[in-house]
């Protein structure tokens, strides 16, 4: 990765720098991308209110490809609720139901070491559950980033739902309930780290949570847990592999680094990382926020840069992370430059900069940003609405699209060839619906964030990491 992100800037990289020293609220949009942000907010929010059940609130992990659900996708459609009350798409009483049928399901659901007749063991659930019976899916894992995510949703749900009303109190006992019981502890099979997850067949899966990635979710939940937290130690665990794993320099930026834009954006959507820091980032001089403003701008750099040659990649249009893609193939590509290579292309993958970049495009990947860079993502996505056409659809931005892979006859695992436009997915992934509506939300008011600020949990949890100032106090 090293050998792509040192590589100089072109010569709009000045621009690039420039334009990075604006302020992170970016200047006020005009009346037309108003219009569009207001267009994909309302499309992105129903395809979680269409697309989940009403009366179990499993979400489907993408649409509308029949689907098992995903827990990680019922998480951010918890909070996709409170913003649809907020701008007038639904009433509070239909959030309120929806989300109680979603909490009390999830509540009732069995748990145990069996390998299937269950949905989750220890409090944690299972990354894909059956869509109609809630219980675990195939052979999939017992995921502690994917519960932390389903948990997110539900704490942002417990602080929103804050009336003396009985459904209300309903909603809040339940999240005590759902959050109490995961065994944070018995996750740390290499303590004080975090594992991975565990299967019944294998057990722990080998590795922990090391890194700056999208998994500070876990363990601001782990310790902030009302019932079984795990010491302050797993949270200095975590940072203390931040400059062996992370810290570095890119396109001119210093900044921990992970290379699917995802990693930089995940926590963020429940958490305000604006004004607070943990004893890593108090000795570096800025915050978490901070860091993923330079990861965005970085990722427009490397576009710009566009070191593999991909086609569409520009200033205007990036956004590399992970998504679907044409399929598992290798096949000749002639780059911008003229030259041929032989190119691997891949149907799903972690993608991130100069880490399995086939040249597939993520709208999601650039639209989760808007809340650290709107001066260059809401542009963005205008541009690939505008360029790629084919890409919108029902639900706002389909997952994603690929400008380079033009083979008409390669049998695809997802999406289809647009004549002249090159491939685009036809399915919409919970998972990178979810962020997008969240931090649009952070963008246009907030939404998340002034919610997430009054939850009990998640301050415990982040002054145990040792977070402070700003709005913690």
């Amino acid at each position: 990765m090293d050998s792509l992100t040192r590589r100089a800037l072109l010569a709009q990289g000045a621009g690039l720098a420039l334009a990075g020293s604006l302020p992170a609220w970016g200047l006020a949009p005009s009346p037309a991308a108003e219009a569009f942000l207001a267009d994909l907010e309302r499309r992105t929010f129903d395809f979680f209110w269409e697309t989940t059940d009403a009366k179990t609130g499993l979400a489907p992990d993408r649409w509308p490809t029949p689907s098992f659900a995903s827990i990680a996708a019922v998480g951010f459609a918890l909070s996709a609720y409170p913003v649809g009350v907020a701008r007038g798409f639904i009433t509070r009483a239909q959030a309120r139901e929806r989300t109680l049928n979603t909490l009390r399901f999830f509540a009732a659901l069995p748990q145990g070491p069996g390998k299937t007749g269950v949905a989750g063991h220890k409090g944690f659930f299972y990354h894909f559950l059956d869509m109609k019976t809630g219980l675990r899916f195939d052979r999939c894992e017992l995921s502690t980033v994917d519960t932390a995510l389903l948990l997110m949703g539900a704490l942002h749900a417990q602080s929103f739902f804050d009336a003396e009303q009985a459904d209300e109190a309903a909603i809040r006992g339940l999240v005590d309930e759902i959050y109490g019981r995961v065994d944070w502890g018995w996750a740390q099979v290499r303590p004080p780290s975090i594992g991975h997850g565990w299967t019944p067949e294998k057990g722990h899966i080998p590795s922990d949570w090391k890194g700056y990635n999208e998994a500070m979710m876990v363990y601001l939940l782990a310790l902030g847990s009302p019932t079984r937290p795990v010491k302050p130690e797993a949270y200095g665990a975590w940072i203390s592999t931040y400059d062996q794993h992370s810290w570095g320099e890119s396109y001119g930026h210093t900044f921990l680094r992970f290379p699917p834009l995802f990693g930089h954006q995940f926590t963020h959507c429940w958490v305000d990382f604006r004004g607070i820091r943990d004893a890593y980032m108090r000795g570096k001089g800025f915050d978490y926020f901070e860091n993923s403003r330079r990861a965005t701008y970085v990722q427009q750099a490397y576009a710009a840069a566009n070191p593999l040659g991909w086609q569409g990649y520009s200033a205007e249009v990036w956004g590399v992370s992970a998504s679907d893609g044409p399929a598992d193939i290798t096949l000749p590509y002639k780059t911008t430059t003229g030259k041929l290579e032989k190119r691997r292309f891949i149907s799903y993958a972690g993608r991130g900069m100069g880490l399995h970049d086939d040249g597939t495009l993520a709208p999601y990947a650039a639209g989760s940003s808007i809340a650290f860079a709107p001066e260059i993502v809401i542009p963005a996505l205008m541009a690939i609405k505008e360029r790629y056409p084919h890409t919108w659809g029902r639900y706002g931005f389909w997952d994603a699209f690929n400008p380079s892979f033009t083979y008409p006859d390669v049998r695809l695992t997802h999406g289809r060839i647009e004549p002249g436009k090159g491939w685009v997915d036809t399915d919409m992934l919970g998972i990178d619906q979810g962020p997008m509506l969240a931090m649009m939300g952070n963008h246009r008011g907030e939404l998340v964030w002034q919610v997430m600020r009054r939850n009990a949990h998640l301050i415990r949890g982040l002054k145990r990491a040792g977070f402070t100032g700003g709005w913690l106090g």
